[in-house]
């Protein structure tokens, strides 16, 4: 059963920040060589909570895809790449993922696999979107509003946006609970609805892919402790 990654690297003092900035090049070069690596992304993130087009320099993320777990954590453990970024990071933080359903597509790829079951329990959301020069200012104006939103919601255990080059490309990760609370998040009438409405009326996305994933487990910590702590994961 594929098993999706992402591991989110935070970077604190200024100095440490050029590392990660320098590697950007190197590092697809490197995930170009790892076995049993499919899909990847290397992304990083946008001020706040991560839902600006103005790029945060202490936080990078790592998305990959692997044919199971066993691989997944064989890989991140051991290559050096993964290595390589863990000892540089001051707080390194990795979400294990299975997919349960996903449409659209991404550079063009669908690089998701579904074949977990739907969990009773926790799940992720992913949506990733290009979005037309010509909506930025209608995308953007909109997107403070929804942060706020999803900041305030008591269900949300973590939420995060990247993305390959956040002005452009957008990257949304949120973990939820169940699906009870995501839904009732996703119908309420206000910003997000109303963005979404948009979205479709005004045709901003070129490209835009939506998943939903099994929580598998986490590794490391993230503001000092697993966002997923206080979760069953067995449901």
């Amino acid at each position: 059963m594929q098993t999706v990654t992402i591991s989110f690297y935070r970077f604190e003092s200024v100095a440490s920040r050029f590392w990660p900035f320098g590697m950007m090049a190197l590092t697809g070069r490197h995930l170009r060589r790892v076995p049993d690596l499919g899909f990847w992304k290397l992304c990083g993130s946008g001020t706040g909570e991560g839902f600006t087009p103005t790029a945060l320099p202490s936080v990078y993320a790592i998305l990959c895809t692997w044919p199971d777990r066993a691989t997944a954590e064989g890989r991140l453990a051991h290559h050096p790449v993964f290595r390589r970024y863990a000892a540089r990071a001051d707080e390194a933080w990795t979400l294990f993922l299975a997919p349960t359903s996903a449409r659209g597509q991404w550079s063009g790829q669908a690089p998701f696999v579904p074949g977990a079951p739907p969990p009773s329990g926790p799940l992720a959301a992913l949506t990733r979107a290009t979005i037309r020069r010509s909506a930025l200012r209608p995308f953007w104006g909109r997107v403070p509003d929804i942060s706020a939103v999803i900041g305030q919601d008591p269900n949300v255990v973590f939420k995060i946006g990247i993305g390959e080059l956040p002005l452009l490309h957008q990257v949304t990760v949120s973990v939820w609970p169940d699906a009870d609370s995501m839904a009732a998040f996703a119908r309420a009438d206000g910003p997000h609805a109303r963005a979404i409405r948009a979205v479709r009326d005004g045709r901003w996305f070129r490209e835009e892919l939506y998943a939903r994933f099994r929580v598998l487990g986490d590794r490391g910590s993230w503001h000092g402790t697993s966002p997923l702590a206080g979760l069953d994961l067995a449901a």
